[in-house]
């Protein structure tokens, strides 16, 4: 991979990885156009990794109670503010990760990556994202999330494992349709993306287990990551602080406008 396709990539994953609008769909968009390597497994576990650095220093602060939860429940006490966001992290997260686990074992989730389908969920979950957007209310914060609300965004988040849906893209419209606002529907779902993103590399990087990488790679790897982390946390500052100002509709635009452009590819 030249160092020019490193950098779009790198960047391009950052950007797409915690707006609605689907990373994969781009990265299958940018294979589609360069063409697959040995490589892409690999980076792949970079760009993981620098994305989900981002969103854990941009919220490091709810990062940390998280894990100062984590270690609460470990040793037995559910008590407190912390141990609770712990624990409705681990419930959001476990839909997916047996979903996940079944789509692997069935082969599905190579089927399932086919760029007519990423087409037509861009769309498809745009529409959604649109309406839920334009129909529910905004009464509730990112502090009053209930375990069963925890449970039901994690149920959605497992729907993203169907590439074009989108794990943000999916996770806000169920915030949002549950009554959250734009910006508590946000922080909730990133929040939700450390888990998942955490899990995620883990078995991407299993994957990769025994390659051996040259250090020319390593250097690769160790540029897609930084390039990553930087897009994604810009971008992540920037989508948080316009949610106020600015609604979903713009992203709904574009997700369908490249659905729209995937369809055509595929059918063409």
């Amino acid at each position: 991979m030249t160092l020019l396709n490193l950098i779009i990539l790198a960047v391009v994953q950052g950007i797409t990885e915690f707006l609605p609008i689907s990373s994969s769909a781009h990265l299958v968009l940018l294979h589609e156009v360069g063409g697959p390597t040995g490589d892409d497994l690999a980076l792949d576990v970079a760009v993981h990794l620098g994305t989900i650095a981002a969103v854990i220093l941009y919220f490091h602060t709810d990062a940390m109670r998280a894990l100062r939860g984590l270690g609460r429940l470990i040793t037995g006490r559910l008590d407190g503010a912390d141990s609770f966001l712990a624990l409705a992290l681990i419930i959001a997260t476990i839909p997916a990760v047996i979903v996940g686990a079944i789509l692997a074992l069935t082969g599905w989730e190579e089927v399932l990556r086919n760029i007519k389908v990423i087409g037509w969920m861009m769309i498809l979950f745009g529409v959604v994202l649109w309406w839920v957007h334009r129909t529910a209310p905004e009464a509730r914060t990112a502090h009053s999330w209930t375990l069963r609300h925890a449970l039901i965004m994690g149920l959605w988040q497992a729907v993203a494992l169907i590439p074009g849906v989108s794990r943000s893209g999916i996770s806000i419209t169920a915030a949002r349709g549950l009554g959250y606002t734009r910006h508590g529907a946000a922080q909730l779902s990133m929040l939700m993306s450390i888990p998942i993103t955490l899990a995620t590399g883990a078995l991407l990087a299993r994957d990769m287990a025994g390659s051996t990488l040259s250090p020319a790679f390593l250097t690769n790897a160790a540029i897609a990551a930084v390039l990553a982390f930087g897009a994604a946390y810009l971008t992540l500052a920037l989508m948080m602080s316009l949610l106020n100002r600015v609604s979903f509709t713009p992203y709904v635009i574009y997700r369908i406008a490249l659905g729209v452009v995937l369809l055509a590819i595929a059918y063409g």
